[in-house]
């Protein structure tokens, strides 16, 4: 027998990155790359000529856009070309020193941190020379390049930056459905999310209370299949005569799914949920996880 209520709904968690554009990313990069080039040069000092970086021009040049209150699009895209041309020009230079050396005097980091620059400038070309803002894995920090622009389409926040987090809620306690970094669409959850409710108790649920995004062809059989409620208004044209009952039905499965935005509401008031400011993918992952815990606590 079906027993019990299962909710469901997703969210985004924010990381504590600066909020990037193609500008500040390729500013960043190149200031990042003119240190390595300073690394590279120290141990070969008077036997070769150090490369030119035109740091403090491209500085003055970058400034004089971040400066304005809006730039218009021909000058932005102008400081962007002009951005991209230092830091290839910068990149070609380190391949260059980098070959003077046995042993490149980088450490570990600034190694990780130079073959994520170099994906930036191949992601930013690519944008700049298409005319386009949209790229696969699209990097937004350097020092978080884990981190994926999710697009929400909040009326206060359009695009967040961070984690998207699934869970479900039953019987008060809340538990960690999907956890990834590349947005994903919430309905592909439902089906794995009602098998792990039977294995941990045994059997289907009653009812499943999600929002109109969960109300696939693909759901809704599988949850007809089983005896399962999909919470919801039907597919299709609404009906000339609606039943009283259904609708009191829906009224009472959109209160009962309440319970979880007030779960979200909870976690990134009172827990920290709203802003994830460790900075490797493990450790971030591992803060949402114990604060789900603690929440349950």
């Amino acid at each position: 027998e079906n027993k019990g209520k299962l909710i469901m709904d997703a969210t985004c968690v924010p990381a504590d990155i600066r909020y990037p554009t193609d500008l500040g990313l390729l500013n960043e990069a190149r200031e990042k790359t003119e240190g390595y080039i300073d690394t590279l040069y120290l141990p070969l000092r008077g036997k070769i000529k150090k490369p030119r970086t035109y740091r403090v021009v491209a500085r003055k040049e970058y400034l004089g856009i971040a400066k304005m209150r809006k730039p218009r699009k021909r000058q932005l895209l102008k400081a962007i070309k002009k951005q991209l041309g230092y830091l290839r020009r910068n990149l070609k230079s380190i391949a260059k020193l980098e070959g003077q050396h046995l042993e490149s005097p980088l450490t570990p980091k600034q190694s990780e941190e130079l073959k994520i620059i170099q994906k930036l400038y191949q992601q930013q070309k690519h944008m700049y020379d298409h005319r386009t803002h949209h790229v696969k894995d699209r990097i937004v920090s350097i020092s978080q390049p884990h981190v994926r622009p999710i697009v929400r389409g909040k009326a206060r926040t359009n695009v967040e930056f961070g984690a998207k987090l699934a869970i479900s809620i039953v019987d008060g306690l809340a538990y960690l459905e999907k956890l990834s970094w590349d947005n994903f669409h919430e309905g592909v959850t439902l089906m794995e999310t009602v098998e792990r409710y039977r294995l941990r108790h045994g059997f289907y649920p009653a009812s499943v209370h999600a929002d109109k995004i969960y109300r696939t062809r693909d759901n809704i059989r599988y949850c007809a299949k089983r005896g399962i409620r999909l919470s919801g208004p039907r597919l299709g044209r609404p009906p000339k005569n609606p039943d009283p009952s259904a609708r009191k039905q829906a009224h009472e499965d959109a209160l009962d799914r309440n319970w979880v935005e007030g779960e979200f509401g909870e976690g990134k008031r009172k827990y920290g949920l709203n802003l994830v400011k460790t900075k490797l993918q493990e450790t971030s992952e591992t803060v949402i996880a114990i604060n789900l815990i603690v929440m349950n606590l």
